[in-house]
């Protein structure tokens, strides 16, 4: 690709597309042949500080005027040029990421939910009228943080900036965006759009930029009045302990190591494409990913061979193929998920079936195959760590209490399955399971825009989604009137 084919594209900064305050770019790369196809700028300090002054200008100006329902209009329009621009950002998107155009699409169709649900949402969150004593009239309003910073992953970049920011702007907050190097050009052309739709200038800004320049800087400002996160523990920790410094208070999204218990009473044939599923979707980079199955031991055989003949049948390819999955996203990762497959067979762990690479693939692109490896041993890493990539480990459990033993066995608490028919046992091993969404007889990966979503322990804490994300994004005021 010459320079002159490579798309470049600007930050969005107090209603303005403009350049980095440095004058540097960086590549963005196609994970599909390791290539450059695109320049972003290369936001830092200087830029965040910028976009944050043009947030509280906002707030102290129009935005902060803005009536609810003129907030659910725009939103309104926003989701409608989202779909009129669908096919355009899903192919955006597929490339970015390397996921197959199928998936794309999706992304984007949920990216519009996200949009149309907390429209319509905007002007239903309401405070409370406290009961006092005689005299008083005590409200509880609900009202915005003020500037919020929010820092999204290059996973699923459309969705991720939706989820956060839509629920943001929702409720009157003005925001800063610092999306992933990684892949972030879906999101500043859906930024685009929302100004477009009718934000005025400074309520909402888009940062771009290397995660330690521009998400540290953002993490740290000491205008921001809230941080939204999801991403890696370790960069989790940071941006916690930034926003502690400002005595601010964050939501992070962290990863996970998912189980899903299947017992020998389960519909196997229902479980089955969607165990497979949970862990192969977008080449397993995601951190709701099933990649742990638990199955009782007099049905381990059977349902594993099941397993283990359909990851035999996937297929990787570029999205333009829109096979089972696509490339990693970067080679670090890539890198580091052979890692884990290398040490588990290193140590004899079984590798009981894999997925092939089309035919014709370039080779610098960030391939893995998909991979099942059978009883794996409960201490090794493989069935500890998040592995972020098609790799499922199958484990054996014997009844019900080690089955929960084994699903809370490790420092994560995302997203859990039970797979059962036995109506007692779907609720008791629910309660037990220490994560933040339990599906019974399914697995959403995540679910729906309606599902209040996040993690206990080393997943995070804090929610998006659902109505409850509008109350994180929201602080309170108590307004106590003595009238006599």
């Amino acid at each position: 690709m010459t320079a002159a084919e490579i798309e470049s594209y600007a930050q969005l900064i107090d209603g303005k597309q403009v350049q980095a305050a440095s004058g540097e770019s960086l590549s963005v790369i196609d994970p599909c042949n390791g290539e450059p196809f695109a320049r972003i700028p290369s936001g830092g300090a200087e830029d965040v500080d910028r976009a944050v002054r043009a947030a509280q200008a906002a707030l102290d100006g129009v935005w902060g005027k803005t009536a609810p329902v003129e907030r659910s209009r725009i939103m309104q329009r926003w989701a409608q040029l989202i779909m009129e621009h669908f096919e355009e950002l899903a192919a955006l998107e597929s490339r970015d990421t390397g996921k197959p155009l199928t998936a794309g699409r999706a992304d984007i169709t949920a990216t519009a939910r996200y949009f149309e649900f907390y429209a319509g949402a905007a002007d239903k969150l309401h405070g409370q009228v406290i009961p006092y004593l005689d005299g008083y009239s005590v409200n509880v309003l609900r009202v915005p943080h003020g500037v919020t910073g929010h820092i999204i992953p290059w996973n699923y970049p459309a969705q991720q900036y939706a989820r956060t920011v839509a629920a943001a702007i929702a409720v009157g907050n003005a925001a800063v965006v610092k999306p992933s190097e990684d892949a972030c050009l879906s999101t500043i052309k859906i930024s685009q759009l929302g100004v477009e739709a009718g934000l005025p200038a400074g309520a909402l800004n888009v940062v771009t930029g290397l995660g330690e320049e521009a998400g540290a800087a953002l993490s740290a400002h000491s205008g921001v009045s809230f941080i939204s996160f999801t991403g890696s523990p370790e960069v989790g920790t940071l941006v916690q302990q930034a926003a502690a410094r400002n005595h601010i208070g964050c939501t992070l999204e962290l990863g996970g190591k998912s189980p899903q218990l299947v017992f020998a009473d389960a519909d196997l044939d229902m479980a089955l494409p969607v165990v497979v599923k949970a862990i192969i979707q977008h080449a397993g980079q995601t951190c709701s990913a099933g990649s742990r199955v638990l199955v009782e031991q007099s049905i381990y055989d059977q349902f594993v061979g099941k397993i283990a003949d359909a990851f035999s049948r996937l297929r990787v390819g570029t999205p333009e193929m829109d096979l089972d999955c696509g490339p990693l996203m970067n080679p670090t990762q890539r890198d580091k998920v052979i890692g884990f497959t290398k040490d588990a067979m290193d140590n004899g762990i079984p590798l009981l079936a894999e997925g092939a690479l089309a035919e014709g693939l370039n080779p610098n692109g960030y391939w893995v195959k998909p991979a099942l490896f059978g009883n794996v041993p409960r201490d090794h890493k493989l069935a500890c760590e998040e592995v972020f990539g098609p790799v499922l480990s199958a484990i054996p459990f014997d009844g019900e209490n080690d089955a929960i033993e084994l699903a809370n066995a490790t420092d994560y608490g995302l997203v859990g399955a039970v797979w059962t028919s036995n109506g007692d046992r779907q609720q008791r091993v629910a309660k037990r399971m220490n994560c933040g969404q339990v599906f019974i007889n399914n697995f959403g990966a995540g679910g729906g825009v309606e599902l209040p979503f996040g993690g206990m322990k080393k997943s995070g804490h804090g929610r998006e989604k659902g109505f409850l994300a509008l109350e994180h994004m929201t602080t309170t005021k108590t307004v106590v009137h003595f009238h006599g």
